[in-house]
């Protein structure tokens, strides 16, 4: 088979744009890291830090579905189960005064349940709920995509299935009250406290925390959707039958790539139970998780630090106008038109918009070299063959 190469020129411009990139993803991740040095309010900063869980999140939806295609919409079933092992975690290390006998957690009190429950035993070490909040929605994620893209199920079938497993997981989290919670949830629940720091969700500590893991994460999904998975993940996104054709396992890389989402929205969800110190069934809801795809679609989905400002400014802009008087009626209407207008004039996100304005400037520059070229192009056609300068 003929090996194409690119030509010195493209490859430097490859070189450049992928300079370029990183370089604009250091930036954004710096400035998350600045924010807590011009806020005194703890409560404000906890709400940003509960932002950028969300971003999180919506990132790791930009990895199977703008990188991949898999549209998965039920990307909350990652983040809750994600948030439901941390969940687990902290609330066996709360106080004697909110658990019950032996230290059982309060709601399997009030249920009669009389032991711990073998689930529940492992989660005792933190590092058994922090891996398993991780290897939990891979797994789950890694299942049913075994199912799904070994039987070459595509397109809105995908979406189907995704959003069908979803809702199965919140129905068990909430039938399941004698070990999870119910429609309450697991509240109540002890700080997280790692290599001796406690983590407040109030405090600047928790927020550096979610700020690393989303760096962390961020670069991570970078370094993935730049290698040679990450060109597969691309080329099965525009022409899936073509990539087997070249033998490629499509299942193969479809499974990794809907894996790797899971992973890091279940480490969102870990993120999330530490800032808002509960879980709940609403975080494995329909809601949350086509909200997700929204914020996606609005930053950008072929982008992930589109995605995951996108997911920042819509639900910035929706928590300030549901508590704005103003637009206490109408938030929702507000919300629904800025929907529209992103759809109908940016249908690539915010991030298109980017590219577009790099496009424009890039087209300017290039009439600017032809305007400056033009007389010296004319001085040459005007001189006869035979003239000496």
């Amino acid at each position: 088979m003929t090996r194409v190469s690119l030509s010195p020129s493209r490859r430097s411009e490859s070189v450049l744009n992928g300079r370029l990139q990183i370089a604009a993803y250091a930036v954004v991740c710096l400035l998350i890291f600045v924010v807590p040095l011009g806020i005194d309010d703890d409560f404000l900063l906890n709400r940003i830090a509960r932002y950028l869980v969300l971003g999180m999140v919506a990132m790791a939806l930009a990895l199977s579905w703008g990188y991949a295609g898999i549209l998965n919409l039920g990307q909350a079933l990652s983040f809750g189960l994600g948030s439901y092992c941390m969940a687990m975690a902290l609330k066996l290390r709360t106080v004697p005064v909110h658990t019950g006998s032996e230290g059982l957690p309060d709601f399997m009190v009030w249920n009669n349940v009389e032991r711990l429950p073998l689930a529940w035993v492992p989660f005792q070490s933190m590092t058994f709920a922090i891996i398993a909040g991780i290897l939990v929605p891979v797994l789950i994620a890694a299942l049913l995509g075994w199912f799904m893209f070994r039987g070459r199920v595509t397109g809105v079938f995908v979406a189907i299935i995704t959003l069908a497993a979803l809702v199965v997981g919140n129905l068990l989290i909430i039938d399941l009250q004698s070990y999870t919670g119910g429609f309450n949830g697991i509240t109540d629940l002890a700080q997280l406290e790692l290599f001796g720091f406690v983590f407040d969700s109030y405090s600047a500590s928790t927020y550096y925390l979610v700020a690393t893991c989303l760096t962390v994460s961020l670069f991570a999904c970078l370094a993935v959707i730049r290698s040679k998975a990450g060109l597969i993940f691309q080329a099965i996104r525009d022409d899936e039958r073509r990539v087997r054709f070249f033998g490629y396992d499509v299942a193969a890389f479809k499974i990794l790539a809907m894996s790797v989402s899971a992973a890091v929205a279940g480490l969102a969800g870990m993120l999330y139970t530490v800032v808002m110190e509960f879980a709940s069934p609403t975080f494995l809801d329909v809601p949350l998780s086509l909200s997700i795809v929204i914020w996606c679609a609005v930053g950008g989905r072929q982008s992930l630090v589109g995605a995951l400002i996108g997911a920042i400014l819509i639900a910035g802009m929706q928590g300030a106008l549901s508590e704005s008087e103003a637009f206490l009626d109408s938030w929702t209407l507000v919300m629904g038109v800025t929907f529209v207008l992103v759809v109908l004039f940016l249908p690539n996100g915010l991030a298109g918009l980017v590219t577009l304005i790099r496009n424009r400037l890039a087209q300017s520059s290039r009439r600017s070299e032809g305007a400056a070229l033009r007389p010296a192009l004319a001085e040459v056609s005007a001189t006869k063959p035979g003239d000496k300068s």
